[in-house]
Order: structure tokens, then sequence, then C-alpha cells
């Protein structure tokens, strides 16, 4: 498997927090749910997802070697579309950087202000007091203490004297502390600026691998379509893609039952019928069951959406799969345990891998046309034990035909 560029964390991170995930699990359950019948069930060891992970592994291999050698143009257009995935999250990666640095350059500057103001005021208020000094006479502090005919101005211009001498010394300290800060400051602001230049250009460069990439996709895309501009190639063509679909999920149900989701700290996902979000905002532009080709009919939504926008997960789960499949792109598919599993398909990039851990409204990839489509957008599926039910149902109630 090539796992797109981005992906959170490596094999033994992902075991880690799998492990850590089900010991808490065990614990919290209780006395009954730590017997020792039960506390092996509970608790699995690194071992039970070492085998968790090969057997996944294991069951998509076995649908590629049963789906027989993919032609050149399939094998074309799945690692262009792979390319742009992992552009797509590079690029990701990069704005993010931009707008953490922008940031941090504004505020750099405002304090930049804020100490030039301060010196100025600072500046201000000494200048205002060598101007008092020279209002007090030119008189020096020996010609004053010598000067005995009037003691008593003699002793208030003293005092006086000491006043602007501390006085001075003060602003003439904080003057030096602003100008030092200022000094620092600018530093920090050219090295943003620096960070900032080179961070653009590899923004550019970032989008120039992406747009390049997705030339090659439609030169390849343009070639597919007219391999099976033919209507009986495009039907057998889904029938097969339908298929292999189903057989994936029943392997990954057949992979994953030693190990179930846990669901004593979260809601079931049962319990959220009609109530869960979309995983991304449009237009429905395809609904479940609506006829495709032929006597084939949607068995999930298809959401109109912009490409790069978010998708985000429906419910708490594990991602039992990551990886591009034939008709449906870049897809990402969640077990939500008690037979519940959700798909997201034709995705741009991929946030997630294998084994991860989901919460509902998590970012998991972006709406993209990955799998062959010419349009962007979001295939949704929801199954229960590996059959098709209608999204719609289970989702909140869309408005005008659109959704989140």
């Amino acid at each position: 498997m090539i796992p797109p560029a981005g992906r959170a964390g490596s094999r033994s991170d992902v075991l880690h927090r799998l492990g850590v995930v089900f010991i808490a699990f065990a614990l919290l359950c209780g006395p009954v749910c730590i017997a020792p019948a039960a506390a092996n069930q509970a608790a699995p060891t690194q071992q039970q997802l070492e085998v968790l992970r090969d057997r996944i592994d294991a069951a998509r291999r076995a649908m590629e070697a049963k789906t027989g050698e993919k032609t050149v143009l399939e094998r074309q257009l799945q690692q262009t579309e792979e390319r742009i995935g992992e552009a797509a999250q590079q690029l990701r990666g990069v704005d993010r950087n931009l707008a953490v640095k922008g940031e941090r350059l504004e505020t750099l500057r405002a304090e930049q202000d804020a100490l030039q103001t301060s010196l100025q005021r600072q500046r201000d208020a000494l200048a205002r007091q060598i101007r008092a000094a020279y209002a007090m006479g030119r008189q020096e502090r020996l010609k004053l203490l010598l000067n005995q005919q009037r003691p008593e101005a003699v002793s208030r211009m003293m005092a006086y004297y000491d006043y602007l001498g501390r006085a001075r010394a003060v602003k003439m300290a904080a003057i030096r502390v602003d100008i030092d800060r200022l000094h620092v400051t600018a530093e920090a602001i050219r090295r943003e600026e620096s960070e900032l230049a080179s961070l653009r250009d590899r923004q550019q460069q970032e989008l120039a691998v992406l747009q390049e990439s997705q030339g090659a996709r439609r030169d390849v895309l343009s070639r597919l379509n007219r391999e099976i501009a033919d209507q009986g190639k495009a039907l057998a063509r889904l029938q097969d893609d339908a298929r292999e679909l189903t057989e994936l999920l029943s392997s990954l149900e057949k992979a994953m039952a030693d190990i179930p989701v846990p669901t004593t700290e979260q809601v079931r996902f049962d319990q959220r019928r009609g109530r869960l979000p979309w995983p991304a905002g449009g237009r429905v532009s395809h609904r479940f069951g609506s006829p495709r080709l032929g006597s084939l009919v949607w068995d999930g939504v298809m959401i109109a959406a912009p490409e790069g926008n978010e998708v985000r997960a429906v419910h708490h789960g594990r991602v039992a799969y990551a990886d591009w499949l034939r008709g449906f792109g870049l897809l990402l598919i969640v077990d939500h345990g008690d037979g519940y599993m959700t798909l997201y398909g034709h995705n741009q990039s991929l946030f997630k891998e294998l084994g991860d851990w989901v919460e509902e409204n998590e970012p998991i990839a972006l709406v993209g046309s990955s799998g062959g489509r010419e349009r962007s957008g979001v295939y949704f599926g929801i199954r229960y034990q590996g059959r098709a039910v209608n999204p719609a149902r289970w989702c909140r109630r869309a408005t005008n035909g659109r959704v989140g």
C-alpha cells in the first residue's frame, strides 16, 4: 500500500495508541470487565493488533490478486491520483505553516509598533526634562554651592538637580531597553520574512507538482474513458467495482471481528439514527437507490462539493481501510462497531491510515475526484453487516437538496 503523504504516525505509534485506548476501555468497565476470562478480550495485546493489521493487509492483497491484472491506464490513473493526494497533502501543510508564520509576523510587527511608540514617549519625556533643566538656568552645581547669597535658593536648586538627574537616568535606561528590544524584534521579523519567502517558494513548487499531476490525470482519464466508451463495458466495469467493494467489506469484517471497536464510553452508532452529521457540505447529486447505469442503482450518496474542502468522520470509530480502490479512488472506510461501517470515496487526499482512531467531525480527507470522476465530490455510504443502508435516514435532514 502506498499511503498518502502526511498520514498521522508510524505503525508503532498507531499500535501504541490503539493499545492505550483498549487498556483504558478495560479499566473503565469495572471489576466485571477485568475478570481473568474477559481481560484478554477487552485489552488486546500488541501482538493481536499486529495480527489485525496483517489480516487487513492480506485482505487487500487478496482483493488485488482476485481482480487480476489492471490495465496500464488503470495503473497510470491510480499512480497520478496518488501523486495528487501526496501533493495536496504537502500543499495543505505548507499553507498551514504559512498561516502560522503570517500570524507570528503580524504579532511581531504589532510589538515593533508598540516599542517604537514607547520609545518615542521616552524620548519626548527626556526632552521635556532637558528643557526644564535649561529653564532653571545654566548654573553649575559647584557654583550654586559657593554662592551663599541665597541659601534657601541653593537648597531648592540642589534638590531639583538631584530629581532631574535621577529622572534622566531612569528615562535613558528605559530608552536603552526599548532600543534593545526593537533590535531583537526587528531581527525576528527578518527571520520570519525569510521563512515566509521560503515557504511561498515551496508552496509554488508543490502547486506546480499538483497542477502537473492533475494535467497527467486528465490525459489518462480521457484515454480510459475512450477505452470504456461502450455502455456495456461501462456497466461491466461498474459491476466489477461494486463486487470488489462488497468482497473488500466482507474481508474487513472478518479481519476485525476479533478486536471490535469499544463502545462503552461512546454513544453507539445505532443510537445516532437521524442525527449523524454529513461528511461534507454540498448538494446531493445522486441519492441512495437512484438509477445509475443499466440495472445498477446508487448504494450510497454523492455529495457535490468543491475540491479541497474537508471531509469529516460522521462518528467515532477506527480506520479499517485507507487506500486507492478502482471505481472509488482514494477510499477511507471507518469501522464503528456493532457491524456498522461508513465509506468515504473519491477523495483528493487522505489524512488517516489503517488502524487510526477518529472522532466525530474530525477531518479525515479532502474532497476530490479520484477514481476517474470528472467532477469533485464525496461518495458517502453506510453499511450494516455488509448491506448498504440509506444515509439520508441516518444523517440530519437535507435542506433544498443541500447537506452539511
